[in-house]
């Protein structure tokens, strides 16, 4: 059994996790519990429905807590319970009964694009520097926004809460994901231009109009 005495000499996250793994409640509640908020806000926003956040969250940590032995602190817990919480969000949408029949390209704006980046802020028609409009209620925006999200498949989705919303870079998303650089720019674009379509009382306005 490791000398939990050394252990405290190394950093305390390293101390948590050792002392978790061997069946400490207490550790792993204290590791766990500063990143509650993060991660139920990744799984939620790939589902979009609280209730199945919740579960999905709890069989996350269940998952955590049953792995955490075999965890090697090759990066930071986070991390590591980060992309758990992401995996368990997409097994949760694949386990829903009601399967959608729209493909991501009958979602596509018909006109042609560039492939230019676009924040979240730029899809909806706001620079960087302006507020939103004053007649846009924030709820009502939010609740667009979650309905289109909801239009969008599994992987798109993900990639996208993970690129815009989340702030992770394209090779952060690759790692965590298993998927390559190009596949990952390919689904953010593409999912960019199906919220456009799906909001399109937000879009930017033609020059001239």
């Amino acid at each position: 059994m490791p000398d939990l005495d050394l252990a405290r000499d190394v950093r305390p996250e390293a101390f948590l996790v050792l002392a978790a793994a061997q069946g400490d409640p207490e550790a792993f509640e204290t590791l766990v519990r500063p990143h509650l908020g993060m991660l139920f806000r990744v799984i939620d926003r790939i589902l979009g429905n609280e209730a199945e956040s919740q579960d999905a969250l709890q069989d996350a940590l269940l998952t955590l807590h049953r792995e955490l032995p075999g965890f090697l602190g090759a990066s930071k817990f986070s991390t590591w319970a980060y992309r758990i919480c992401v995996n368990q969000a997409l097994m949760a949408r694949r386990k829903r009964v009601r399967r959608r029949e729209d493909a991501i390209e009958d979602l596509m704006p018909r006109f042609g694009d560039e492939g230019h980046h676009m924040s979240v802020d730029t899809i909806l028609g706001w620079s960087e520097d302006a507020e939103a409009p004053m007649q846009v209620e924030q709820e009502e925006l939010q609740a667009r926004v979650r309905a289109g999200l909801d239009r969008l498949s599994d992987d798109q989705r993900a990639v996208f809460v993970l690129r815009d919303l989340e702030g992770w870079n394209t090779e952060e998303i690759a790692h965590h994901l298993g998927i390559t650089r190009e596949l990952v720019r390919q689904r953010v674009h593409r999912a960019r231009l199906a919220l456009r379509s799906l909001l399109p009382e937000f879009a930017p306005k033609p020059e001239g109009r």
